[in-house]
């Protein structure tokens, strides 16, 4: 049975404000690389992956094309666009990008949404996130909680406390049908909600496909402040 096509869009728009470095996070080095370096090359060599979306910042597409693209020989990145003022923004720029350039054959397959500085995805999380989305048409990585968790009310007093063999830490790629990504992105703007924070909380809200959780793994952390360099460091050292 042939395979679906899979297209990756990347994240690389973030601002980095929690990292204190003039330069935005996705661009610090870990190892003598680029934190976006370690995605792009996860989705290049996986041979689920037929093509990538890289969004980024206006001012740094010609930076992202030059030095990241065709210096590392990423050729599976088709196109660099502009992101937006938020995640969400950025993700439904991407989504239209490819509405306007697959083929028919091409939207039928599935579409993988990561965050450029979770460098650390590997291709058994890939591989797991697609025969998930093959089966369940909706899928999002992440981790059972180590932690007990608290929800608080608005008065900062706990509200209730979930059973934490229920709670996930969430991470990416999330994983969907293309047209079902496309189909709950374009009601979340016709909708002018801003309250989102993943992908898999926009397909729950505006569709009725449910979200099937797929194990990652607890070093696939967001790179978001200095701390989290220095553990991303030791990873690739090995320490």
């Amino acid at each position: 049975m042939k395979r679906r096509k899979c297209t990756a869009i990347v994240l690389a728009a973030g601002q980095g404000k929690r990292m204190g470095s003039r330069i935005q996070k996705q661009f610090l080095e870990i190892c003598g690389r680029p934190v976006l370096y370690y995605s792009l090359a996860a989705f290049q060599d996986s041979p689920l992956i037929d093509s990538m979306i890289l969004v980024t910042g206006a001012a740094e597409i010609p930076f992202v094309q030059k030095e990241i693209v065709e210096k590392y020989g990423f050729s599976k990145v088709k196109m660099v666009v502009e992101g937006g003022a938020e995640r969400y923004a950025s993700v439904w720029k991407g989504l239209q990008a490819l509405e306007h350039t697959l083929t028919e054959e091409e939207k039928e397959g599935c579409v993988f949404i990561h965050d450029g500085v979770r460098p650390f995805i590997h291709e058994e999380i890939l591989s797991r996130a697609f025969d998930a989305v093959e089966k369940y048409h909706a899928c999002a990585v992440g981790m059972p909680s180590k932690d007990t968790v608290k929800i608080a009310d608005q008065d900062g007093f706990v509200a209730m406390t979930p059973a934490r063999s229920l709670v996930w830490s969430i991470q990416t790629p999330q994983v969907f049908d293309f047209r079902l990504a496309y189909r709950a992105y374009a009601e979340l703007e016709k909708s002018g909600r801003t309250d989102v924070t993943d992908d898999a909380m926009i397909v729950e809200a505006f569709t009725d496909t449910k979200v099937r959780l797929v194990e990652g793994s607890y070093e696939n952390i967001k790179i978001t402040t200095p701390e989290d360099l220095k553990i991303a460091e030791a990873f690739l050292k090995g320490i």
